[in-house]
């Protein structure tokens, strides 16, 4: 496999059933989703006249499919996918090119926040259960 050549990636449960052809054709892993007339990897041209026919099956209009490149990414980012993950699933050797699809979404900040109101909140219960060697001893002085 050449580093610019398509990397296996798994694909969530709920995508498949949506192509059970290609589920029940593909060769090992590397089946492919779009093939040409010839059953092999379509030419660029080739490409776009079976993804206008894809669109048109489903009355779809104006979808590039680069769009489901990026909202996959981005969607995979959301899910916690780490940087060296992600490049991974892209085929991506730069952080930069990867770092497209690390969107800050406000549900994400929100999630963020979220986690480290639990983290702070369980550590503040845990320093109440045991209070310092300083908290002790300002305690001392109060009662003096």
């Amino acid at each position: 496999m050449s580093a610019r050549s398509p990397k296996p990636a798994a694909a969530p449960h709920r995508a498949e059933p949506s192509l059970p052809d290609w589920r029940d054709t593909r060769d090992g892993e590397e089946g492919l989703i779009f093939v040409g007339a010839k059953g092999a990897m379509p030419r660029r041209g080739g490409f776009r006249r079976i993804w206008a026919k894809a669109l048109a099956e489903v009355g779809l209009k104006g979808i590039r499919f680069h769009d489901l490149r990026h909202t996959g990414s981005t969607l995979t980012t959301i899910a916690g996918t780490t940087l060296p993950e992600l490049k991974e699933r892209m085929g991506h050797s730069s952080d930069r090119a990867a770092m497209i699809y690390l969107h800050a979404t406000q549900e994400r900040h929100q999630e963020i926040a979220d986690t480290l109101s639990a983290m702070t909140r369980a550590q503040l219960k845990g320093t109440q259960e045991k209070p310092t060697g300083t908290r002790r001893a300002r305690r001392g002085r109060k009662q003096s």
